[in-house]
C-alpha cells in the first residue's frame, strides 16, 4: 500500500490528469454548439460521464461486484442532491457562455473555480487557506475583471464571461460537495453525478424545446463527455481524497490553460491584448496557489 510522499505526488498526477482532461473540453464544445443547444449539450456532456463509468464498472468484476450506493451514508444524501443540481446548473451556464464570447477566454475564466472552491472549503468546511492562496485569489479575480471586459476603450462587459464565472460558481459549491463524498468509490460517484445531472439537463432541455440534434453529433457530445467530463471528474475525487478540494483545485488550474492553448491551435482565435495580459496574470496567480500547496505537501509529509 503506498503510503506518505507516494500517495501526495500520485494524488497530484490525478489532478493534472483531471485538468488536461477537462481542457480540451471547451473548445470542442464550442464547435458542437453550432449544432446542439447548449441545454442538450449539457445533458449528452454528463451522460456521457455517466455512462462511460458505468460502463467501466460492469466491465471490471471487482468493481461491479460492488453496489453504487453501498459506500455512502444517509447523511451523504444532501451532498448528492446538491452535487446533482449544481451539475446541472454549472453546465449550462457555461454552455451558454461559450455561445456568447471565445473558448480560449471562457477557459481562463474557469480559473474562478479555485477562488470559489477554496473560500467556501475555508468557510463552511474549515480548510485551512493560506496567504499565498490569497494573494493567488487576488490576481485570479484581476485577470478574471479584465477578461469580463469586451476592449479598454468602450469598458464593455461581457455577458458570456459572466455566465462563465456563474457556472464556476457553481461548480466551486459543487467541488466541496463532491469533496464529502470523495471517500467513496470514485467511479461511483462520476456514475451518480453523471446520470442524475444529465438526466436533470435532459428534462430542462425537452421542456424548452432543446432536443432536436443529428445522431452523430449526439454520439460525439457523449464521447467527448466520457473523457473531458467523465475521466476528468474521475481522476479529480481520486485526487481530492489526500490533497482537500481547495488544494486539488489548485492543480487542477492548469485546465484553463489547457483550455486556452487547445482553444488557440483548434479554433484558431485571435490572441487580444486583453487576453495576454489577464494570462500573464492568471498565471503568477495560479503560480502561487500551487506554491502554497508545495508547503501544505511538505507539511503533511513531514
Amino acid at each position: 500500500m503506498l503510503k506518505g510522499k507516494s500517495v501526495i505526488y500520485i494524488s497530484i498526477i490525478y489532478a493534472i490528469l483531471a485538468a488536461l482532461f477537462y481542457g480540451f473540453g471547451a473548445p470542442i464544445s464550442k464547435i458542437l454548439l453550432d449544432y446542439i443547444s447548449p441545454y442538450l449539450m449539457s445533458s449528452l456532456l454528463y451522460f456521457g460521464a455517466g455512462i462511460g463509468m458505468l460502463l467501466v464498472i460492469l466491465i471490471s468484476k471487482k468493481q461491479r461486484e460492488d453496489n453504487i450506493f453501498k459506500g455512502f451514508k444517509k447523511k451523504d444524501l444532501k451532498y448528492i442532491i446538491l452535487m446533482v443540481l449544481l451539475d446541472i446548473i454549472a453546465p449550462i451556464l457555461l454552455m451558454i457562455g461559450l455561445t456568447k464570447t471565445n473558448a480560449s477566454t471562457a477557459s481562463l475564466l474557469n480559473n474562478f473555480e479555485i477562488v470559489f472552491t477554496g473560500i467556501i472549503a475555508m468557510i463552511f468546511f474549515k480548510e485551512i487557506v493560506g496567504k499565498k492562496m490569497w494573494i493567488s485569489i487576488f490576481f485570479i479575480v484581476i485577470a478574471g475583471a479584465l477578461l469580463t471586459l469586451e476592449d479598454f476603450t468602450g469598458f464593455h462587459i461581457s455577458v458570456g464571461a459572466l455566465f462563465v464565472i456563474g457556472a464556476s460558481l457553481s461548480w466551486g459549491l459543487e467541488n466541496n460537495c463532491t469533496r464529502m463524498l470523495s471517500k467513496g468509490n470514485p467511479l461511483h460517484v462520476v456514475v451518480i453525478k453523471g446520470l442524475g445531472s444529465g438526466l436533470g439537463s435532459l428534462i430542462i432541455a425537452i421542456s424548452l424545446n432543446q432536443f432536436s440534434a443529428i445522431w452523430y453529433y449526439i454520439l460525439f457530445a457523449l464521447i467527448l463527455g466520457f473523457f473531458s467530463y467523465g475521466m476528468s471528474l474521475y481522476f479529480y475525487i481520486s485526487a481530492q481524497r489526500h490533497l482537500g478540494a481547495a488544494r486539488t483545485s489548485a492543480y487542477y488550474a492548469l485546465a484553463p490553460f489547457a483550455g486556452a492553448l487547445f482553444s488557440f491551435v483548434i479554433l484558431k482565435e485571435t490572441i487580444t491584448l486583453i487576453f495576454v495580459i489577464a494570462f500573464v496574470i492568471m498565471s503568477l496567480g495560479t503560480y502561487l496557489a500551487i506554491k502554497e500547496n508545495n508547503n501544505h505537501e511538505k507539511s503533511l509529509t513531514s
